[in-house]
């Protein structure tokens, strides 16, 4: 389950598509960072404000062509933000492979700092069919990198990193294994500000446990941390129980514990806790909450921002979490 359709926006620049239908005239100069592009007649924006959307198509031009053309037709020297879209699948012929040609091009990118691989609507795969690798080397290629995102976890490879400029690290995932997020927790990050794990259910591999999250709830490892989302999780009740009690929240500005299986219990915890009324927002949307603990946590928190949207109504004995598939 889950909607998406690609980013029009990112890291707060508008998004620019550079796909299978954009190419550069092979008779005439390359037009790095400026004029139209032939195919579509489009103008090209220049390369500095524009986050940069490459990809392909189910059953079109491979990934590896479209990102070399891309390489050749925009001045990627001035690119400061990049997003990584369709790449094929292993039933694929020759699947590429983003975080390889990331790796081998990144001389061509000095100024890279935001990157999101995988900005893959459910049209085009599932978002627990995207098929990932080893991202480690990202964090060497592009040392300069602030913010990292990635969606989807098949396959997904991550081992502990040091980075003094990441300050936003989002996975959006079905099911995200356990063995990532403790290589996150692993991690230094001295400078990381918003962390956002989805987390998932176990059917597509989210077999994290409260105790795995222990890094990022005492605070130590993540000094300058100001977001924590743990979201999209099967056991949501038992995440908000320990975040009840978590040193790490007394300087968080916003949390989110949405789109999992939050019940009345764990909202129970969270107002049982420690207070929660320095928060900027508070963000719980996609909950099965009764209406009188909806009522509760809107009268505990009268100058948060709490998001309780999508209020969700068990099928019996049936909870589940936003996305999953």
């Amino acid at each position: 389950m889950g909607v998406y359709e690609h980013l029009e926006e990112y890291a707060g620049l508008p998004v620019a598509t550079f796909n299978e239908d954009t190419g550069a005239d092979e008779e005439e100069d390359d037009g790095r960072g400026a004029g139209a592009d032939p195919v579509t007649g489009e103008e090209f924006p220049p390369a500095a404000e524009a986050a940069w959307f490459v990809g392909t198509s189910f059953d079109e031009e491979p990934f590896g062509d479209v990102f070399a053309r891309f390489l050749q037709t925009i001045d990627t020297a001035e690119v400061t933000a990049l997003i990584i879209g369709y790449w094929g699948a292993s039933y694929d012929d020759g699947a590429a492979d983003p975080v390889a040609l990331l790796t081998e091009a990144a001389a061509s990118f000095p100024k890279l700092r935001a990157l999101f691989v995988g900005d893959i609507t459910g049209e085009e795969a599932e978002i627990s069919w995207i098929e990932h690798s080893d991202i480690t080397p990202l964090f060497t290629a592009f040392p300069g990198l602030e913010r990292l995102d990635v969606r989807g976890a098949q396959g997904l490879v991550l081992d502990p990193v040091k980075s003094d400029r990441l300050k936003v690290l989002r996975f959006e995932s079905g099911g995200l294994p356990a063995r990532i997020v403790r290589a996150v927790g692993a991690s230094e990050l001295p400078s990381l500000e918003r962390l956002d794990l989805w987390l998932g259910e176990e059917n597509y591999g989210g077999d994290t446990a409260v105790a795995d999250l222990a890094p990022f709830l005492g605070g130590d490892r993540l000094p300058a941390l100001r977001h924590l989302g743990l979201e999209d999780s099967e056991i949501q009740d038992e995440i908000a129980t320990a975040v009840a009690g978590a040193p790490v929240v007394a300087r968080l500005e916003s949390l989110s514990l949405a789109m999992g299986i939050l019940t009345d219990q764990g909202a129970e915890a969270l107002l049982s806790g420690q207070p929660l009324t320095h928060l900027r927002k508070l963000d719980l949307h996609h909950h099965f909450l009764s209406d009188a603990m909806v009522e509760r946590v809107r009268a505990a928190l009268p100058g948060v921002e709490v998001d309780l949207d999508d209020q969700e109504k068990p099928d019996g004995d049936w909870h589940y979490i936003a996305v999953s598939e």
